[in-house]
């Protein structure tokens, strides 16, 4: 029998219950999620097939992970807040639509223009697949969070691990038009999340459209502009770009002090620990992107390895990650202790592959452990929001924090690939040792999560709301 508010009843029948438990909701949510990470790992393996089939630059086909990654940060911070305006099932038909689509043009590209902007549509829907995967995640229900966001944190951690992998083995045996829309595997997990996006209706409320237009030339100026060296561009577009950079993000901080509801929340954007947990971020995934450059290269050149070998031997990492993210999920308080110490670890393990001229057991430990920060960072950054941004923001919140996970990212890959040509590649993973060591940092400032998710308040000066 059904009654207007059959709580126990009813959560068999919805993606968050017990009837899917939480092991399935986290790992139909990393399935939606995971695929964009084999956007730039996996794709990066295809580059020099892309390059000599469609007669491109190394340059240009550099484009083709820029692009990815410019579009994919910003489809994300985009969704986020589309998300909580109308609804999470709008942004996952759109965002798969957009997917779809961009898909088809990477397939039927015959130049590298047609395919860099078939790239930047796939990576634009693969983050709405992400955002909606985050919002989801943060938005469960509290006694069902840690377990969700743990399975949530693994799958991502597996995804991770095995990018090399999945881009070695379909370039190689299949095409590489196949490894450049491997995103488009989210499709596959969009039917088993729409029942639990019914459950998150949008606030209705209009979206900042300026805000939005500032955010998104903030972050594509400035991605372009780290990456200004590999991709060869000249004095003017650099030029060009700086000033862009500075006029953006100037307008963007104008907005966001004279609007506290604009597209980059007031609240949320003074708010510390939002704050301390995306620098937290952006040192753990720089560290990650700049070793998953540097390393496959290092151990094809200097040790002979195949990238069959590489993406076999790092999916012990993704094992590392599944235990640490599940242990995060469970500690409360210490995970941020984990995080650290992961951290840490991992920053200590790359700075020796340059100290002692490392083999490849090293190197791949050092890899390994930042795949396990990375799991570890999803974990402890989200559940943080998560219990501290009011549900009508928290889409909006999570994706923000995304977003600058991902400029990490970026950053990372591109400081890697420009030492690369003036430094060798054990001294260049020495280097981006910094990076996780600067989360390290940070990760020892955050806060402690309340004892019970979403059930008190937020911290002294957070934004406003608990969630719940």
């Amino acid at each position: 029998m059904t009654t207007e508010n059959p709580t126990a009843q009813a959560l068999p029948a919805a993606p968050p219950g017990p009837a899917l438990g939480a092991r399935s909701t986290g790992l139909r949510l990393g399935a939606l999620f995971g695929p964009a990470i084999f956007g730039v790992t996996a794709a990066g393996v295809a580059l020099p097939d892309v390059a000599r089939d469609l007669e491109a630059s190394p340059s240009a086909a550099a484009w083709v992970l820029t692009a990815h990654a410019l579009a994919l940060g910003i489809g994300t911070a985009l969704a986020g807040r589309v998300a909580d305006s109308r609804g999470i099932r709008f942004i996952l038909f759109a965002g798969g639509l957009v997917l779809a689509a961009g898909a088809v043009v990477c397939l039927v590209a015959q130049d590298i223009g047609t395919l860099v902007a078939g790239r930047f549509l796939l990576a634009a829907g693969s983050g709405a697949m992400s955002s909606a995967a985050l919002a989801l995640a943060a938005s469960s229900a509290p006694d069902h969070r840690p377990r969700i966001l743990a399975i949530f944190g693994a799958t991502m951690s597996v995804f991770s691990a095995g990018a090399t992998l999945a881009g070695g083995v379909v370039t190689e045996w299949l095409t590489w038009r196949l490894t450049v829309i491997l995103p488009v595997l989210s499709l596959l997990a969009l039917p088993l999340v729409l029942r639990q996006a019914a459950a998150r209706p949008g606030s209705g409320r209009s979206i900042d459209l300026w805000g939005a237009l500032l955010l998104t030339v903030t972050a594509a100026s400035f991605l372009i502009l780290i990456q200004s060296s590999a991709l060869s561009l000249s004095a003017v577009a650099v030029t060009v770009t700086a000033v862009l950079l500075v006029l953006a993000g100037a307008g963007l901080v104008a907005r966001t002090l004279r609007k506290p509801e604009s597209f980059v929340p007031r609240a949320i954007a003074g708010d510390s620990v939002f704050v301390r947990a995306a620098i937290t971020g952006v040192g753990v995934y720089a560290g990650l992107f700049g070793t998953m450059y540097a390393v496959p290269q290092l151990l094809v050149r200097e040790h002979g390895w195949s990238v069959l070998s590489i993406g076999l031997w790092l999916l012990p990492g993704a094992v590392i990650g599944a235990v640490l993210s599940r242990y995060a999920s469970t500690m409360g308080g210490p995970a941020g202790v984990l995080l650290t110490v992961t951290a840490f670890v991992c920053a200590v393990l790359l700075a020796l592959v340059s100290f002692t001229d490392g083999g490849p057991a090293l190197i791949i430990a050092g890899a390994s452990l930042g795949f396990a920060a990375f799991a570890v960072t999803q974990v402890v950054a989200t559940g943080l929001l998560s219990a501290r941004i009011a549900p009508q923001q928290r889409g909006g919140a999570v994706a923000l924090l995304n977003l600058t996970f991902f400029v990490g990212g970026g950053v990372g890959s591109a400081v890697a690939g420009a030492l690369a040509k003036s430094m060798d590649l054990t001294d260049v993973i020495g280097v981006v040792a910094a990076f996780p060591l600067l989360g390290t940092v940070f990760a020892l400032t955050l806060p402690r999560p309340a004892a019970a998710p979403g059930a008190g308040g937020p911290q002294k000066g957070g934004p406003r709301g608990a969630a719940r």
